[in-house]
């Protein structure tokens, strides 16, 4: 009931790929800095080197959920495990985590739930329920006539065969469990962000869905979770209608099959709620390169 009046929060795309800072071996990643991994094919032996490298000892929860605070944001979104399969959490079901494969050993969102908490912010999640490159049968080997920003959806260079490729086995093994330990361990979760539902059946949506109602009733989940489970609406990145005529359009689209990039995908929320999330430079993880700014001026307009 108070989703609407949170008005501006803080999304943070922090993970292993963050080690890289947008280049690997000279080579660049794109805007989508994140994506690294899958933009320069980099072999998941590679990837399990740098996580062993993954140690942010800077990292301060009470000084992120300040700096919120004073700009004015009420809310905190983090990265729980995006593509790369890195999960920034203590997890039983998988030791690819910053706590059992890092030097770091410390849970980056029990420290961050536990601040937000603190300071008064709302604690969202975001987590690749779909896509997962450390994972053989992690999804997107059936989107791979897309376009995307790496050279495939799943990790074709570590898993060549898709015939080989089973995502139920990632499903059951490690992304609803997961999805289980985040909505167990970390109290209030006012919102799970999920992300590229390319290869989940219609049966799965409902599984996540389900399970994470089950154990945070309050939490909304948003649209990209896939089959058109959802309770508000993730625009596409970095969109924000302009004119009146764009708002309207999203109340008068059909109830089609989600496509998570546009507009035309969506049908109405049915609490009539959306949000848009954006970049403040031109990268969404982070890259050093990047120091193209947008103004306060454009932030607080877009607010």
């Amino acid at each position: 009931k108070n989703f609407e009046q949170l008005g501006l929060g803080m999304f943070v795309h922090f993970g292993l790929y963050s080690v890289l800072g947008g280049v690997y071996k000279g080579k660049k990643s794109g805007a989508y800095a994140e994506w690294i991994q899958a933009t320069h094919a980099i072999p998941n032996s590679e990837m399990e080197k740098i996580a062993k490298t993954f140690n942010p000892i800077y990292f301060d929860a009470d000084e992120w959920a300040r700096f919120a605070v004073d700009c004015g944001m009420k809310y905190i979104v983090i990265t729980t495990k995006h593509h790369d399969g890195f999960a920034l959490f203590k997890s039983e079901a998988d030791s690819y985590n910053c706590c059992d494969f890092s030097p770091f050993k410390r849970d980056i969102i029990k420290e961050l739930s536990d601040a937000c908490r603190k300071y008064g912010l709302k604690f969202g999640i975001y987590y690749s329920q779909d896509l997962d490159w450390h994972e053989k049968h992690g999804g997107g080997y059936l989107s791979n006539h897309m376009g995307c920003s790496g050279v495939t959806w799943d990790n074709s260079w570590d898993f060549p065969n898709p015939e080989e490729k089973d995502f139920n086995i990632c499903f059951e093994n490690k992304i609803l469990p997961q999805i289980k330990e985040i909505m167990t361990n970390y109290g209030d979760i006012f919102t799970a962000w999920f992300d590229v539902p390319m290869t989940l059946t219609e049966k799965q949506s409902k599984i996540i869905y389900d399970t994470v109602k089950e154990l945070q009733p309050d939490c909304l989940i948003n649209s990209r979770l896939g089959n058109g489970l959802y309770d508000y609406v993730s625009l596409g990145d970095n969109e924000i209608p302009k004119t009146k005529e764009e708002w309207e359009k999203l109340s008068q689209v059909d109830e089609k099959d989600i496509n998570y990039q546009s507009i035309d995908g969506f049908k109405p929320s049915k609490y009539g709620l959306y949000e848009s999330a954006c970049t403040l430079n031109k990268s969404w993880g982070f890259s050093y390169r990047d120091h193209n700014w947008i103004s306060p001026e454009t932030l607080a307009k877009n607010k």
